[in-house]
């Protein structure tokens, strides 16, 4: 029977690998959800809620500017000196044709170009912004730069050349508006953010 057994074979069997590919199997490894997009996935809603504070904090800065100038060139354009602390803070209306602070008069359309360049730079930086804090400093620097960028296109001389409208007055020190300040602010805060390692993406590192 066996010499028989050996010449005609043993009839098929189903095959039961034990193997990791078969569900159920003893020993096998449940499936793992595909999990290479999660990262992104993750990171793309808090990308997004950061650009949607830069731009808020820039809209902020920006309407606050639009409607003090407004307000300072109806009001108190071709009047006197409004006394706020003594002499030592008055609101005061003067046209700039130069930087911030009054800088740079002789160089009208080469600040506009400038202000506009870093408009372009800040929009182009928001693509890859995770953090909250550059989100604000990059906010202020884009209201301050839009702020002052309307001055030169829309006030007289002309376009590209126009005249900002400046009106705090502080004692011993150049007459400024409410975009410089968001300019001044942004940059200090750029500063802190570069000397403690953070960067624009989230990133913290260490020189």
């Amino acid at each position: 029977m066996a010499e028989a057994e050996r010449i005609i074979g043993t009839p098929d069997t189903p095959d039961t690998p034990d193997t990791p590919d078969t569900p159920g199997a003893a020993g096998a490894e449940p499936e793992q959800p595909d999990s290479g997009a999660a990262p992104d996935e993750a990171a793309a809603p808090r990308g997004r809620r950061r650009i949607a504070v830069l731009f808020s904090v820039a809209a902020l800065a920006y309407a606050l500017d639009l409607v003090s100038k407004l307000i300072v060139v109806a009001k108190l354009e071709h009047h006197e000196p409004i006394e706020i602390i003594g002499d030592w803070l008055k609101f005061e209306a003067i046209r700039n044709a130069g930087a911030a602070f009054g800088f740079g008069e002789a160089f009208t359309i080469i600040f506009t170009v400038i202000a506009a360049a870093v408009i372009v730079v800040i929009a182009r930086l928001a693509r890859k912004l995770y953090s909250l804090p550059w989100a604000i400093a990059l906010g202020l620097l884009l209201g301050g730069a839009l702020g002052n960028l309307t001055d030169r296109i829309f006030r007289a001389p002309g376009v590209l050349e126009g005249a900002v409208v400046d009106f705090i007055a502080p004692k011993h020190f150049a007459v400024f508006n409410l975009a410089d300040s968001a300019i001044v602010c942004g940059g200090i805060l750029i500063v802190l953010l570069s000397f403690k390692g953070l960067d624009p993406d989230g990133t913290v590192h260490k020189d």
